[in-house]
């Protein structure tokens, strides 16, 4: 035990402890440091510092908490103290969804949209993940050289299209990736700096380009909704129908932009998860051929060449220690900002209003205490039920508390099939191995450049 820190609630697992120092900043406090490596940074402060350590972003008091039993504190036992403060950042692109809305009006559209993600109708949507995903195989014979995240992302962003919205968007692949990607770098630009005072709608070139990009979008989801109440929504079994037929205790229905800031949410939520994960495991998978041959073999034992189904998932439980490990190195949300609405505390410490308090799953899934050689690619660990045994919240890939992520189940459900129907098809490999794929913290962990792999028939 250390003088310089003091433990916070004992248990069967490791205690969290609260450092007696506390990291020094310079003029605009840790910002400088934050916008050059985020993620460097808050491994450092909790390995150096403890496990809740106070840094400040120019004006933002931030407080970082990397315990499982502090993260309950803030997303569970105290969650009531805590708002997201996405609002601010993301309004203008995702509205009031699901992602960004709070209180009432929030619990009203999950309570809506839960049938949506009941496990038996997901299971039921893996056959149409399943065709739409091979169809786009099907192409890949033409060029063997890929950039596996693009690829990755045109197929789930189809997927999620379909399966939740009873809609093709394959005619507007590039313009919505275009669009996307102007927002991603608008994102990237002010992530941590000072720029992210600087309100979207003042008139700079980035800002317009922004704007511009969300306009587009607008326009295709707005033409979607109007189209799917000309044809009539009644006949419709999927969530967009649902959000079309929903009516409040007056009667009333969801207008055009209630249901656009839902479709937003979910079609630009859904597809890059799967993408991510997707090419981040084979990005893995490429620098560990033990763990890929051993899953190759586990998937040719199981399946031979017969396509995967969500009944076989209990079958491949290497591939989905892959997928868990993936999700574990790198998860779907790299960290979890909440906003104190009052004067608080964590762990007896005090936290005061308007405090960002973040958690990072980045950190907490690379934790010695309880990760094995956390910086390994080990499929291996998640064997006889590692995930029962861990701490609530020391792995948290889709987040956690009241607002976990809604889509997880369907997301790991799409991984599991997507890296299985690759590996029945292809063998996977990187143009440049010796190039290593870093992540780019944004909203989620982007790859530092494109994925570019070598395919060819096994």
């Amino acid at each position: 035990m250390s003088a310089a820190h003091r433990p916070w609630r004992t248990d069967p697992h490791p205690p969290a402890w609260i450092g007696a120092t506390q990291p020094r900043g310079g003029v605009l406090g840790h910002l400088a440091e934050l916008h050059h490596d985020p993620l460097g940074l808050f491994t450092r402060c909790a390995r150096e510092y403890g496990d809740l350590v106070r840094l400040r972003l120019g004006p933002t008091r931030m407080v970082l908490v990397s315990h499982p039993a502090l993260v309950e504190d803030v997303l569970v036992t105290r969650h009531h103290h805590f708002h997201k403060n996405l609002n601010r950042r993301l309004g203008s692109a995702l509205g009031n969804g699901l992602l960004v809305s709070e209180g009432s009006y929030w619990l009203r559209q999950r309570r809506m949209m839960q049938p949506a993600f009941h496990r038996q109708r997901i299971d039921s949507l893996a056959e149409t993940m399943v065709s739409v995903t091979k169809r786009a195989l099907d192409g890949w014979h033409a060029n063997p050289v890929r950039d596996l995240y693009l690829d990755m992302t045109d197929v789930s962003l189809q997927i999620v299209a379909r399966t939740l919205f009873g809609i093709d968007v394959s005619p507007d692949l590039q313009r919505i990736r275009q669009s996307s990607q102007v927002m991603t770098d608008h994102l990237r630009s002010r992530l941590f700096s000072l720029a992210m005072l600087l309100p979207d709608n003042v008139p700079t070139p980035g800002n317009l380009r922004y704007a511009a990009a969300i306009r587009d979008l607008d326009r295709l989801v707005y033409r979607l909704i109007a189209e799917r109440r000309a044809i009539g929504h009644d006949r419709q079994n999927d969530l967009l129908s649902t959000l079309l037929q929903d009516r409040d205790a007056d009667g009333q229905g969801l207008t055009d932009r209630q249901v656009r800031d839902e479709v937003f949410t979910m079609m630009s939520a859904g597809y890059d998860t799967t993408a991510l994960a997707v090419t981040w495991a084979w990005v893995l998978l490429s620098q560990y051929p033990e763990a890929e041959a051993r899953m190759r073999a586990e998937i040719d034992a199981v399946l031979g060449n017969a396509p995967p189904s969500a009944a076989d998932l209990p079958r491949l439980p290497y591939v989905g220690s892959v997928v868990a490990e993936t999700l574990r190195l790198y998860p779907s949300a790299w960290a979890i900002a909440r906003e104190a609405v009052c004067d608080t505390q964590i762990a007896g410490e005090p936290v005061a209003k308007k405090s960002t308090v973040l958690v990072s799953p980045w950190v907490l899934h690379r934790d010695p205490r309880f990760f094995e050689q956390p910086a390994a690619f080990r499929p291996e660990r998640w064997a006889d039920a590692l995930a029962q045994r861990l701490p609530r919240f020391a792995y948290m890939p889709f987040g956690g508390g009241p607002r976990i992520c809604l889509g997880s189940t369907f997301a790991q459900l799409e991984i599991v099939l997507l890296v299985t129907l690759l590996a029945q098809r292809f063998r996977v490999e990187l143009t440049d191995p010796t190039h290593p794929v870093e992540p780019i913290p944004v909203l989620t962990l982007q790859p530092s450049r494109p994925v570019q792999v070598a395919v060819s028939a096994r």
